[in-house]
């Protein structure tokens, strides 16, 4: 017996031949030579071995023993068959294989997963999910401010465990975030709350990822999108650790609440009924949920637990979207480049130098060579000079992609040439606000003149950024311009734009005598403490439709903004007595055109009859 240990069945020969080696005990069977005992038949000898046997079981040849004097052992007259090739590794996509899982372009971007979910996150996001379907159903106001609380301290639960240090930078998103969330909470209308909604989501994605480079910030402030399908993935791996390990304690903590709630329920009723006051304020504080509201309130509870596992999730190990790197462009030669912006500054300059000339000489001048009032010439330059703006920031920044800065000459250059650009362009700015004060002083204020007049002047904050970056390095200067743009989002909220435009509009009517009701009717109540500023009957004309509205509104308390409150006061304390027929025959009481030759539709006339206000 051999004392080599033989090769298992089925292991094919190192030399690559493809015949399927045979048992021992069919070798013995068949009477094959093995390497202790030759055949007895025919005995090899040096010159002339014996050719190989076959097994009757398998008919694959048996290799004939060798000894350490023996020579090669001759091959048999059959030629064996040469050895089959490798296939090629298929061909990823082909008609019969399985497509070929290929790295995604972000896949170096994402960590490794983290851990399970904590129970401090997942009860973090149950809070989150419950306040959501409570308090959101009915309007917005403080409520968002309070679902926004347990959805934080998620994210920094799951921060802590993961071992992140909160930075200054990521303090400051925060807390612009949460900031920016007190605009519902305090104003009625519903543009500024939008935008500030939308703001706080921004901030609140780039305190999460942390990014600080443009693509980080720009894909940053939409990147906690991306973490929805693993934040879900994330947080159920989390129920399902813990309800495997603390089965008795999940068990206990249900009972628990279950009791708690029985006892409220019962107490409650019982208190309730026992005292009007106390019915009257449990009424307000607790939420009216009904059976009807249920798919608008379940649906309400995925979003806030879906988002809250997003947030966490992101915090636990975010998206580094600073990875993303973008080609430099290739760098012109110096005059390809300064030349065109050389030339774009002198005409800058030249059409500063004309409004020098025209603030000096007076718009008489103009009139004359025009033959355009104050007005029009304000509105002709206006939109002209705000798209003259935005493209001098698409200049700039191809110029920064394309300019050579190998050499201090080179940055100097850059320095100069692109200085004096953002320096004319401040002047343009300028120019631009003093156009649309002129457009407001003749036509009043609305909500689109404002607020152009608010993206104009943030603009001219962007170009002062980019000259500091300019001296300081731009380092900062993606963070500080996402800063600036939700610092400004944050103070047009907080100024009341509907306040501030029935303040202007007042402040006309008791200059000039003349007052356009028909838009003033359609403001938010934030417009109402203006508004009350106006004698009668001009005052009721204006209100009569901001009444209406808070009469017939049953918001609850967190749903209802101090704008709201506010104006509700001020309507009760002194509320409107003008019926629409007087309203209609001011003149500029509103009516859409067509209503004052009688032509109103019936629903109009119906509405208006049992319309006391």
């Amino acid at each position: 017996m051999s004392e080599e240990p033989s090769e298992p069945s089925g292991v094919s020969d190192p030399s690559g031949a493809s015949g399927a080696s045979t048992p021992s005990g069919a070798a013995e069977t068949a009477g094959a030579p093995t390497a202790a005992e030759p055949s007895a038949d025919r005995a090899p000898t040096p010159r002339q071995p014996s050719p190989d046997a076959a097994s009757p079981t398998t008919g694959a040849p048996v290799a004939a023993p060798q000894t350490a004097t023996a020579a090669p052992v001759a091959s048999s007259p059959r030629p064996q068959a040469p050895p089959p090739r490798q296939a090629p590794p298929p061909h990823p996509g082909g008609p019969w294989q399985p497509p070929v899982k290929r790295p995604s372009a972000t896949a170096k971007l994402r960590p490794a997963a983290p851990p399970p979910a904590p129970p401090a996150v997942l009860a973090a996001v149950l809070a989150t999910a419950v306040l959501s379907a409570l308090l959101l159903g009915d309007g917005l106001g403080v409520n968002l401010l309070i679902v926004a609380v347990p959805a934080a301290l998620a994210a920094a639960f799951a921060a802590r465990e993961a071992g992140r240090r909160l930075r200054p930078w990521t303090a400051t998103w925060a807390v612009g975030g949460l900031a920016l969330l007190a605009v519902p909470a305090l104003r009625d209308a519903g543009w500024p709350t939008f935008l500030a909604v939308v703001s706080a989501f921004a901030l609140g994605s780039l305190a999460l990822h942390g990014s600080r480079s443009w693509p980080g910030v720009l894909i940053g402030s939409v990147g906690l999108l991306d973490s929805i399908g693993p934040g879900v993935r994330w947080g159920w791996r989390g129920v399902r650790e813990r309800a495997d390990d603390s089965r008795g304690r999940w068990a206990t903590g249900i009972r628990t609440t279950a009791v708690a709630l029985a006892l409220l329920v019962v107490f409650g009723t019982l208190f309730a009924s026992a005292d009007a006051a106390f019915a009257d304020l449990l009424g307000r504080l607790i939420p009216d949920v009904s059976i009807v509201d249920g798919p608008w309130r379940t649906f309400l509870f995925l979003v806030g637990l879906v988002g809250a596992l997003a947030a966490a999730r992101t915090a636990a190990a975010p998206v580094r979207w600073d990875g993303l790197t973008v080609k430099p462009g290739k760098p012109r030669a110096r005059m390809e480049w300064a030349l065109p912006l050389i030339v774009l500054n002198l005409l800058f300059a030249a059409f500063i130098t004309l409004q020098l000339v025209v603030l000096l000489g007076g718009y008489e001048k103009v009139r004359e060579a025009t033959g355009l009032d104050h007005a029009q010439y304000a509105r002709q330059g206006f939109w002209q000079l705000l798209w003259a703006t935005l493209l001098t920031l698409l200049v700039i920044a191809l110029a920064l992609r394309w300019a050579p800065r190998g050499s201090a000459r080179d940055r100097t250059l850059v320095r100069a040439v692109l200085g004096t650009l953002c320096v004319l362009t401040l002047v343009v700015v300028a120019s631009a606000l003093r156009r649309m004060d002129l457009y407001v002083d003749e036509y009043g204020l609305t909500r689109l003149r404002i607020s152009v007049a608010a993206m104009e002047l943030w603009l001219g904050i962007v170009f002062v950024l980019i000259l500091a970056a300019g001296v300081f390095g731009a380092r900062f200067l993606p963070r500080a311009i996402a800063v600036s743009a939700g610092a400004a989002v944050l103070a047009f909220g907080l100024i009341s734009p509907d306040a501030v435009v029935a303040e202007q509009n007042v402040r006309r009517f008791e200059d000039r005598g003349s007052i356009d009701l028909a838009y003033l009717r359609d403001l938010s109540a934030d417009a109402v403490p203006a508004l009350d500023r106006l004698p009668e009957p001009q005052r009721s004309c204006a209100l009569r439709t901001v009444q209406r509205e808070l009469r017939g509104s049953d918001s609850p308390w967190y749903a209802t903004s101090w704008g709201e409150a506010r104006a509700a006061e001020i309507l009760r304390e002194r509320p409107v007595t003008v019926d629409r027929g007087t309203c209609y025959g001011l003149g500029t009481d509103g009516v859409r055109e067509g209503e004052r030759e009688g032509e109103q539709d019936g629903y109009e006339r119906d509405r208006d009859e049992y319309d006391p206000y």
